[in-house]
């Protein structure tokens, strides 16, 4: 029987609630600083939102839940993507072009943050609208992958990884083959698999998981859209995530403290 935490109301998020304001800014940052400036931006952000998630799981399971929230998502996501860049599995055949800072094992070391930050919000979805082990990783594992859909064109677009074999895929978005979708729900369901096991679920979601998860949806679409010129990922994301997000939000938004369910007849 999966382990049930008590209730977290005592324990003040304030400085989870700084650092989740901080990744705003910082996302917000990036489309308006000059091009020469991106890719410090985005390793900017996705360490100071991977800080939060890591704060986040620390606040409601201790130090050794934010270890073990980085050992098996960043830890994870390493492994798979070290395998990935030397087989081609299970994503594909692609390469990192040196341009997002120090490597591990041919990794960008900025990757494994990434899987990490929204690794965290991933299972807090998949907590929130299922119940059953089975449940939580069918949800949680597409709640992560979904991601990648506004991810990888942006990324390949900025320049920072390229495909070898980049077809064919979805509709709308050119240049990222299948199987990267593939890879990233295989890696994504034992990741939110694993972080279930090993870390206890809550009475109700994490604010700041939810802000996180709910501000990168609503985000990325506005962002493909408006400012990177990606309309098709922006529309293919926008339902593909959507249509785990906009339940998310339905159900967990209620649970914020101030916030009233309608009543019903």
């Amino acid at each position: 029987m999966l382990r049930t935490a008590p209730s977290v109301r005592g324990r003040a998020p304030g400085l989870t609630w700084t650092l989740v304001a901080g990744a705003v800014l910082v996302q917000i940052a990036y489309p308006l600083v000059p091009e020469a400036l991106r890719t410090q931006v985005t390793v900017l952000s996705v360490v100071v939102f991977a800080a939060a998630s890591l704060r986040d799981a620390t606040r409601l399971h201790g130090p050794r839940g934010g270890l073990l929230l980085l050992a098996v998502a960043g830890g994870g996501g390493l492994l798979a993507e070290a395998v990935g860049l030397r087989t081609g599995v299970p994503f594909g055949a692609y390469a990192y072009t040196g341009t997002l800072g120090p490597e591990l094992l041919d990794v960008p070391l900025v990757v494994p943050l990434a899987w990490t930050m929204m690794a965290w919000p991933a299972l807090v979805v998949g907590r929130t609208l299922a119940r059953s082990r089975v449940g939580v990783v069918a949800v949680g594992a597409p709640a992560l992958a979904a991601w990648d859909l506004f991810l990888d064109p942006q990324m390949v677009d900025a320049g920072h990884w390229r495909w070898l074999d980049p077809g064919p895929g979805l509709p709308l978005v050119p240049g990222i083959p299948f199987t990267n979708y593939a890879g990233w729900l295989l890696v994504s369901a034992l990741v939110v698999a694993a972080l279930h096991v090993v870390l206890p679920a809550h009475d109700r979601p994490s604010g700041p998981a939810t802000a996180l998860y709910l501000w990168v949806y609503g985000s990325s679409v506005l962002a493909h859209l408006v400012f990177f010129g990606l309309p098709g990922s922006a529309l293919v994301g926008g339902v593909l995530m959507g249509a785990v997000a906009l339940p998310f939000a339905r159900a967990a938004l209620p649970t914020f403290p101030g916030v009233r369910r309608e009543a019903r007849p």
